[in-house]
């Protein structure tokens, strides 16, 4: 899939259940046309809705506040802003160009996590950071910078720490 706005993860060999689970979820959301593929990554989906993916990790906690039930497979939801091809020059500029969301007194982290490519997370960081003229908090930022590489693609956004979606962390609220 080349264009994706979520990263699904679930259980390895559970990946049917979680595709089926996250377009019955968006089509009650309002997107019946959504498109959700299983990866060649174990436990890893990539799904496009045209929801807003900020919009759709909120209504996957209201959900899971009110019916815990109706979320059995999927375990993590990361909303996606852009989809580029894997370069560091290229998630650079894709990171400078969404960190226009905050303001110049925020502080951000970045979060790298990379499957089949041979880019070192260190080079991302370094990338990403040297573009984006802010200061960093790794424990409290304001802003998450989340590099998602998926071999050839790779997803980025920025978003607030809140704005990722754990079923896990949400069914122990």
């Amino acid at each position: 899939m080349n264009q994706f706005n979520l990263i699904v993860s679930t259980y390895r060999f559970r990946e049917e259940e979680a595709q089926d689970e996250v377009l019955d979820l968006l089509d009650s959301f309002g997107d019946p046309d959504a498109i959700c593929e299983i990866t060649e990554i174990k436990g890893l989906l990539l799904a496009q809705s045209s929801i807003e993916p900020t919009k759709v990790v909120e209504k996957l906690k209201q959900i899971t506040s009110s019916e815990p039930w109706q979320i059995r497979y999927i375990l993590r939801v990361l909303p996606i802003m852009s989809v580029i091809p894997t370069g560091l020059e290229d998630i650079a500029g894709a990171a400078a160009a969404l960190s226009g969301r905050m303001k110049s007194e925020d502080k951000f982290r970045i979060t790298v996590e990379k499957r089949h490519t041979p880019l070192e997370s260190m080079d991302v960081i370094n990338a990403v950071a040297s573009r984006i003229q802010r200061a960093v908090d790794l424990e409290d930022p304001d802003w998450i910078i989340l590099v998602q590489i998926l071999g050839a693609q790779t997803g980025v956004s920025v978003i607030a720490p809140d704005n990722i979606f754990s079923s896990v962390v949400e069914k122990r609220k």
